[in-house]
């Protein structure tokens, strides 16, 4: 499958479980549990995901940029996936009730437990969705992806429609994580038992040095919600979760999943040799050219978007949502940090770096929640934004060989559409209706004026990503307008190749 390809279907993966993960989220907050109720389940995820992130244990990242794969080494891989799964799990369900106390939400434990068990069923997708993405099969992750968030959706919403409180969505990760498992199995079956221990340096190894950086990385962008339900309320981090939640969801709609196709596609360049720099800067075009206009927008129509969407009860979600989003959109222009160092065996210094990012992150964390609350946690991850910046921009750089000109030329570019996308909302609020009274259809129609205001701006200042984005455009336009579909895919050619 070719990288555009994979692309298409990376996407049409992460689209349909954002439908799915998106409308359950939306009847849940709004029909079936309070931000309270969300947000002693928030610190509860949190805390298992900060355990979890032991869960891959460098399994993806090593499987894809293994230059020849043996039978052999997919078992030991599975069996490694297999030994962590009973670690994290053990470490999760024995932290439960300390946590529950630390907290002083009984709640906490027994929630902690289930969510434990979802990890029991990780060995059975974890090297499956490796191997996939080495071979560039993005179909079988479209369908362990959508069919995990229906199975999540649809145990969420009926055991939260029965009363079953936080706990409903508690459920909805143990069963999404068994569907996983079951359907990666189906379509890529992986050989665990019996368990293969021999040879496990290479992998271990590997695995420590990146499990190493992914726990240093997790204490910076899944401990907000803990810090924040220790020094706040539970209120309060559910509505930075909610912010939180929505501003993912939404960075993902728009990007899509294409980020797991730059990792086999960057090492096929690595191993032919060819330079890097021109693949980097494509992709920081593609990012920002897509990221930038839509999560501007997502905060610039915070507020109606949740009074619509979530009900009056979790208004005070808008401001932190506008924070967190622009946010999401800054670390657009550098995307990849975490990446090409692995690829590229700089993750030594990766590691570093990563510390440093990590320390920062959390002492704005705990200032601004010290000094305003929910409000001020959510405005430290703007400060946050502009720290990361500042601690890998020189590194990258340094990596990949991508021009400070190129750079910024694609960013003025980018920002340029961004201003162009905003524009009719902007006016709206300032000469027709605020943000307060702003109806649903005229928001549609702003938007709507926005989309065609980054169109023309796109092909106005010839933005580089332009040509990708057609290309890609055109297999799901060609079945239904042949002509429009063979001009996108053959007639922007402004920018040469991508990776």
């Amino acid at each position: 499958m070719s990288v555009r390809s994979a692309a298409v279907w990376a996407m049409a993966s992460q689209y349909g479980a954002f439908v799915i993960q998106f409308a359950t989220s939306v009847i849940i907050s709004r029909f079936f549990l309070a931000p309270d109720e969300v947000g002693l389940f928030s610190i509860a995820l949190a805390a298992a995901l900060l355990v979890a992130v032991l869960q891959d244990f460098g399994l993806s990242r090593y499987i894809s940029g293994l230059p020849r794969l043996t039978p052999e080494e997919v078992n030991r891989c599975s069996s490694v996936a297999f030994i962590f799964s009973l670690i994290i799990t053990a470490i999760i369900a024995a932290l439960a009730w300390p946590l529950a106390l630390f907290y002083g939400l009984p709640q906490l434990g027994p929630l902690l437990l289930i969510i434990a068990g979802s990890y029991l069923f990780l060995p059975m997708s974890v090297v499956p969705l490796a191997l996939m993405a080495r071979s560039m099969r993005f179909t079988g992750h479209f369908a362990v992806n959508v069919g995990g968030a229906a199975v999540h959706g649809v145990v969420a919403l009926s055991l939260a429609w029965w009363g079953f409180s936080a706990f409903s969505l508690a459920w909805a990760v143990l069963a999404t994580g068994l569907a996983r498992g079951v359907i990666a199995q189906v379509i890529q079956p992986a050989k665990t038992f019996p368990l293969r221990l021999d040879g496990l340096k290479p992998v271990l190894s590997f695995g420590g040095k990146a499990s190493t950086l992914y726990m240093t990385g997790a204490l910076g962008s899944r401990s907000p919600d803990m810090i924040v339900g220790k020094l706040v309320d539970l209120f309060a981090v559910g509505l930075f979760s909610r912010a939180t939640s929505l501003a993912e969801q939404f960075r993902a709609l728009i990007a899509g999943a294409i980020g797991g196709v730059f990792y086999p596609a960057f090492a096929r360049l690595r191993d032919n040799g060819e330079p890097l720099a021109p693949a980097y800067l494509r992709v920081v075009a593609g990012y920002t050219a897509l990221v930038w206009p839509g999560m501007a927008g997502l905060a610039l129509a915070a507020w109606p978007l949740v009074m619509l969407l979530y009900g009056e009860v979790w208004i005070e979600t808008a401001p932190l949502l506008t924070m967190i989003a622009l946010q999401a959109a800054l670390l657009m222009a550098l995307p990849l940090v975490s990446d090409l160092p692995i690829l590229l065996g700089r993750m030594n210094r990766l590691l570093a770096l990563n510390i440093l990012e990590t320390a920062v992150s959390i002492a704005l964390l705990v200032a601004g929640s010290l000094l305003a609350g929910a409000w001020g946690a959510a405005a430290s991850r703007l400060i946050y934004a502009l720290a990361f910046m500042a601690i890998y921009l020189g590194f990258m750089r340094g990596l990949v060989g991508f021009s400070w000109r190129g750079w910024l030329t694609i960013l003025a570019k980018s920002l340029a559409v961004t201003v162009a996308a905003l524009a009719p909302l902007a006016l709206t609020y300032l000469y027709w209706m605020g943000p307060h009274e702003i109806t649903f259809p005229v928001l549609l129609l702003a938007v709507a004026g926005g989309a065609l205001g980054w169109l023309c701006t796109m092909f106005g200042t010839r933005h580089p990503a332009l040509d990708d984005l057609c290309r890609m455009a055109a297999p799901l336009v060609r079945p239904l307008l042949p002509r429009l579909g063979a001009w996108l895919e053959g007639e922007r050619k402004w920018a040469g190749k991508a990776p």
